[in-house]
């Protein structure tokens, strides 16, 4: 066996891991998705997808990308975007020591090719780079959607609303895709007996929510109108204006 074959086998072997690295969204059968059917469901879309860009795209420079930008997690770990403490902390620095793992376990040129295309990934810059995040944040919500709801956190609720507008903005087709996601998820949280009841100012990727942990309660955005209905009715009703020169 050639020490090219040896190497390459290795990573297959680590990559082997993605099949069963759990992340946080659930199929429509009700189990948990691994990273490995995300990666796929990106390269499928990728591929229906590319030709209908605003913006012209490498498709196989773009399906390589797709295909390594999480393999560090083969390694590293799925991490949630908004879980907190030293898991989230480390997340950096530990996918930074992964991928210069994989590079050095690959024959050089190859290591180079999978390195390389991971920061391309991480930096967000060329065309390709912003069609695969951009598709990495659609299929989230759209794998969402085929879940139950019971499955979705408080917080993936106004998440709806925010998380896949930014990654989109740059391209037309890409933004009308969104929107169509977006409509589907509006409808299974209405059909979910939940309705955005005001807006308020959400804590995204970078900024976790306040107290370092997830909350376990329906963010204040987002009511069931049977509920509110039942509170209102239970109020006390309120006082009389009172007329001027009147005795109290």
């Amino acid at each position: 066996m050639s020490d090219d074959i040896r190497r390459i086998l290795s990573v297959l072997r680590l990559a082997e891991r993605l099949k069963s690295e759990l992340r946080h969204s659930w199929l429509s059968s009700g189990r948990r998705e691994s990273v490995a059917e995300h990666t796929w469901q990106m390269t499928l879309m990728a591929v229906l997808m590319h030709r209908k860009l605003e913006h012209p795209v490498d498709l196989e420079r773009t399906l390589a990308m797709i295909t390594v930008h999480d393999l560090v997690e083969a390694i590293a770990g799925d991490v949630p975007f908004f879980e907190t403490g030293e898991r989230k902390a480390m997340k950096r620095r530990r996918e930074l020591e992964a991928v210069e793992e994989i590079r050095t376990m690959l024959p050089s040129d190859m290591g180079e090719l999978v390195a390389g295309l991971w920061h391309e990934f991480e930096d967000r810059t060329t065309v390709e780079t912003k069609f695969a995040v951009a598709l990495d944040n659609l299929e989230v919500q759209f794998q969402h959607n085929q879940a139950d709801l019971a499955t979705w956190l408080p917080l993936e609720h106004e998440l709806v609303y925010t998380k896949m507008d930014g990654p989109c903005a740059h391209d037309r087709f890409l933004g009308a895709f969104c929107e169509a996601v977006k409509a589907e998820s509006k409808a299974k949280l209405r059909a979910g007996g939940l309705t955005r009841m005001r807006s308020r100012r959400r804590s995204g990727p970078d900024e976790p929510h306040p107290g370092g942990s997830v909350p376990n309660r329906a963010p204040v955005a987002f009511q069931n109108p049977a509920r509110r209905s039942a509170r209102m009715a239970a109020k006390p009703p309120a006082r009389p204006p009172r007329v001027a020169g009147q005795v109290c």
